[in-house]
């Protein structure tokens, strides 16, 4: 049956807004478009008749409903009516008018995308009703819905929230995402959709209008207000919007939930009404093009767009836009895109880009999809996705807001968050997200790989409609909703904003970066069907050999020219290998690592190719297969080690020496910082020896590069006591961070102590050692989820952080633009992190693998046994050497049983310098006793007590002694 769509009223009036809504909606719906079957819905426009009291009525078929005026018309949706209402969609608006007059709450199922809330809001727009939105997700709570305390002057009270607004106020309640809430939040609603009731937290009671109304005739108003009953409107609704179950991977409804709402599926369009869409959005495109036929093209097709030829700035309405014309199947095209506030083309930071062949055709379709939607730019790690997309944002003048995003990230953390004032009150903080889309600045979402789902889908009203409901009541509207609202009610921008009403600005942009999804992964991908309503994907292939080496040369000019053909050989060798484990090593040498590479080999021309290489993929904690396939590849590819690097160098000729204000170790040296806080420059008991000074020399060399160091190694040698050492010879403050479980990126930032009563949050020692240029280390980083730990990515290659309390960290003094609470980078900052190796028996997260090519990388190992003989001498000098020497072989041998996988446990040099001390201190403890210190935890294992007895015994040292180790007795 085909509906039709009349509207009563009389002319003039309040009902004259909607009779221009409505008007508009016919013509859409009775426009006839080439292709259809010539079938109208029979749809009519009838006026009551001057003199009219009966005010506006809207009727759909046989459905008709009466219009109210609404007493906040700034909560009446806009402009939600510009696409044609399809025939589909006038019968969906029909069945929820049937609904509505019913007194019926209803629930919208279908698909991801905007059609469901898009339907729900062309409602609101034809019958004129108010509504009250929220986007549910894992992070909504009992008091997002019902009501939030606040603290005012000292004083707690309660503040409604959505639900309780659109009962007392009789609007239209949508809640969107049901599936996404965790289980036990939503029954909080149950009688309030059932009974129309509800028992509030400031001790009010909601109660049906119908109850209410009945009360009202045996008592007076002000006894109802005394017993805190609030009347709920008889024009109360509630409309959720959902995804089916167990279609999408998501909650289940609860059943007394889903008991009390009425459901109508609404899947996609149908064919005809799509393409009336089609035809409306593009009228200039003819209709063979709107027939839905995807072809695939290859990156070598002439339709696809080459390159960006050039980039204009024009004004219209006091919006600025930008003329960008694009090369396309030997043409120029010309299209028009929003800009950015800055020249065009300048630069906010001084990295260095070059355009290769496929980094201009990849800007090229950026510019493209940055017409009319927002992007998301997948690349594997390492690849240059935040460089395009930062050369992306100079060409278009547009000031980036990097955030960090991580699987911990809440939707408070997205969009606002709740802090305490000075005197105790409570606020809200608004996120440099919202603040973005009010100053029209491009925003990188950098890893919504590693965000949960559930929290990103607050994001959806954004990115669909640019529409955005925040915590304290602020509304958010695309800028020619709010122009039109601004209109309709004759009000000022000032007049709005007291009804925390503000525009988005028309430039306001996204760009998502992200890994891509592991094919066969046992972890839920994280690019499901609703991510892929939100973007337009483009994908950051990895450069080939040629534009790899294009990008080096033009960035490190100075590299050795074989140096660099063997290792771009090498590395795209192992990118497109076949082989697992040889894909698994090419992840560690993306092109951010090779450039760091380069830069080495570039100042130091006489470094070996095949320790940066080792070193970069930390060959020497690589499981046995892994690191034979990497040497194997090595050797194919002539990348060998030298002699003189297999020769240990003796200490007296590798000194490590302090003269007239430089320091050198081995043949590299550097000026001694001069700082006024002593205190803060650690002062460690270290005996040098020669494995410890060759990685402080390699650090060093890092040091005087700029970069950032990670130190990866076993437990117990001497990590720690290398970089204190190594800050102490230089002279360098410290700050200390140790992370652990619990570490969350506002305890990484921020520390939260108890003044007067007062919650204060005191600077982090990462941002003291920011301000002050401190070296920063990072220990036991493998112990903090690797979530967290990510946000050091943005600090170390954006230079740019955002702290829990809303300041912002900046690289370059340049973009501080007179703005608040900014911090600078001080140019001697740097960071030191220390994590275990990755695998078992190590317990903690892989540091390494997720963040490992952002810093230079150092293995760190056990000395020499040699160099750890010569140690040991220091520690116990009065300990005969005879046992020292029994104590290195034994342990030496244990080493080499865990690297071959026979026992788990690496037993470390820490272990065997608590032995010596015990011996030095107390000679005439027999060493059979002492050495129980360290085995002893082994003593339950048989298989592992039978390895240790027999290799103890080897070198003579009689532990777990039996009748039949007569060995022992041989001398």
């Amino acid at each position: 049956m085909q509906s039709r769509l009349l509207l009563l009223g009389a002319p003039g009036g309040r009902g004259a807004s909607a009779s221009r809504r409505v008007r508009l909606l016919l013509r859409q719906v009775v426009r006839a478009r080439p292709g259809s079957d010539g079938q109208r819905p029979e749809v009519r426009l009838l006026h009551a008749g001057a003199g009219a009291d009966t005010g506006d009525t809207v009727n759909i078929g046989d459905v008709s409903y009466k219009l109210r005026t609404p007493k906040n018309p700034e909560l009446v949706p806009q402009n939600y009516i510009s696409d044609p209402p399809t025939q589909s969609v006038v019968q969906h608006l029909r069945w929820i008018m049937q609904k509505d007059l019913l007194g019926q709450d209803i629930f919208l199922i279908g698909p991801p995308g905007p059609l469901l809330r898009s339907i729900a809001m062309q409602y609101l727009v034809t019958n004129q009703r108010e509504v009250e939105y929220i986007a549910l997700s894992r992070d909504t709570i009992e008091t997002d819905l019902n009501q939030r305390r606040e603290i005012r002057a000292g004083t707690a009270f309660y503040i409604d929230q959505c639900a309780v607004r659109a009962a007392t106020e009789g609007r239209i309640l949508i809640l969107e995402g049901l599936e996404k809430a965790e289980r036990n939040v939503l029954p909080v609603l149950n009688n309030l959709l059932e009974n129309r009731e509800m028992q509030l937290e400031d001790g009010h009671f909601l109660m049906s209008a119908e109850h209410y109304d009945k009360l009202l005739q045996d008592h007076t108003k002000a006894e109802l207000d005394a017993w805190k009953i609030v009347r709920v409107s008889e024009n109360f609704r509630v409309i959720a919007l959902g995804l089916p179950e167990p279609r999408y991977s998501w909650n289940p409804l609860d059943p007394p939930l889903r008991s009390r709402f009425q459901a109508r599926d609404i899947y996609f369009l149908p064919f005809k009404d799509q393409l009336n869409i089609l035809y409306s959005v593009g009228a200039n495109v003819s209709a063979e093009n709107y027939e839905l036929r995807f072809e695939l093209q290859d990156s070598g097709s002439s339709l696809l767009p080459k390159e960006i030829v050039k980039v204009e700035r024009m004004t219209e309405n006091h919006v600025s836009y930008a003329c960008v014309t694009i090369q396309i199947a030997g043409q120029e095209v010309t299209i028009k895109v929003p800009a950015g506030t800055r020249p065009f083309g300048q630069s906010c930071a001084s990295d260095q880009f070059i355009r290769t062949l496929s980094h201009k055709q990849l800007l090229a379709e950026m510019m493209q999809s940055h017409m009319v939607k927002d992007i998301c730019l997948i690349g594997g790690k390492g690849c240059g996705k935040t460089v395009i997309a930062k050369n992306f944002a100079d060409t278009l003048g547009y000031n980036i807001e990097p955030i960090m995003l991580y699987q911990d990230m809440t939707a408070r953390d997205l969009l606002q968050q709740r802090y305490t004032l000075p005197n105790g009150d409570t606020a809200w903080r608004s996120s440099p997200l919202v603040n973005a889309a009010l100053e029209g600045k491009l925003v990188l979402l950098d890893g919504i790989h590693r965000v949960n789902a559930g929290t990103l889908a607050v994001l959806q009203r954004l990115i669909h409609d640019r529409e955005l409901s925040l915590y304290d009541g602020s509304r958010l509207l695309r800028k020619d909703r709010y122009m039109r609202l601004k209109q309709e009610l004759q009000m000022s921008d000032e007049q709005l904003q007291k009804r925390s009403i503000f525009p988005i600005h028309p430039s306001f942009r996204i760009i998502a970066l992200a890994e891509p999804p592991v094919i066969g992964s046992t972890t839920q991908q994280w690019l499901g069907p609703e991510f892929l309503t939100m973007f337009f994907f483009h994908y950051m292939k990895p450069l080939v050999k040629s534009e790899e080496i294009q990008v080096i040369k033009e960035m490190v000019p100075n590299i050795p020219q074989e140096a660099l053909n063997k290792l771009l050989s090498f590395t795209h060798k192992l990118r497109e290998t076949r082989d697992p484990t040889a894909q698994s090593l090419a992840a560690s040498l993306s092109t951010r690592q090779l450039l760091r590479i380069s830069r080495r080999l570039s100042q130091y021309p006489n470094e070996n190719l095949h320790n940066a290489i080792t070193k970069a993929c930390l060959s020497r904690f690589l499981p046995s297969l892994a690191r034979s396939a990497l040497e194997k590849n090595l050797a194919d590819a002539a990348i060998e080690i030298t002699t003189n690097d297999n020769l240990e160098p003796d200490l007296e000729d590798f000194k490590c020496e302090v003269v007239s204000g430089s320091l050198r170790i081995g043949t590299i040296s550097a000026p001694i910082y001069n700082t006024h806080e002593k205190m803060k420059v650690p002062d460690v008991l270290f005996y040098d020896n020669i494995q410890h000074m060759i990685v402080m020399e390699d650090m060093l060399k890092d040091f005087l590069l700029g970069e950032h160091l990670l130190l990866v190694g076993n437990q117990g040698v001497g990590k720690n006591k290398i970089v204190d050492r190594f800050l102490h010879l230089l002279n360098r403050p410290r700050e200390y961070i140790q992370l652990h479980r619990d570490t969350t990126v506002q305890t990484l930032t921020l520390q939260p102590s108890v003044k007067d009563g007062l919650i204060v949050y005191e600077d982090s020692p990462l941002v003291k050692a920011i301000k002050m240029g401190h070296v920063l280390v990072i220990d036991e980083a493998d112990k903090a989820p690797t979530n967290v730990a990510c946000i050091l990515k943005t600090l170390v290659e954006n230079g740019e952080m955002i702290l829990a309390d809303g300041r912002r960290i900046v690289a370059n003094s340049a973009n501080v633009d007179g703005r608040e609470n900014v911090i600078v980078i001080h140019p001697d900052f740097r960071m030191i992190v220390l994590a275990n190796r990755p695998g078992f028996p190590f317990l903690g997260n892989d540091f390494f693998g997720t963040l490992g090519d952002i810093f230079s990388c150092h293995a760190v190992d056990n000395p020499k046994p040699h160099s750890e003989l010569e140690m040991l001498k220091q520690y116990g000098p009065n300990v005969p050497e005879a046992i020292l020497q029994k104590l290195v072989a034994a342990f030496g041998e244990l080493r080499n049983l865990a690297d071959q996988g026979i026992i788990s446990y690496p037993y470390s040099t820490r272990e065997v310098v608590n032995i010596v001390k015990h011996l030095q201190k107390f000679p005439t403890e027999g060493l059979s006793s002492v050495v129980r210190n360290v085995f002893d935890f082994d003593s339950y294992n048989k298989d592992m007590k039978e390895i240790l007895i027999n290799t103890l015994h080897k070198y003579g040292i009689p532990i777990g002694a039996k009748p039949t180790n007569v060995q022992l007795a041989k001398e």
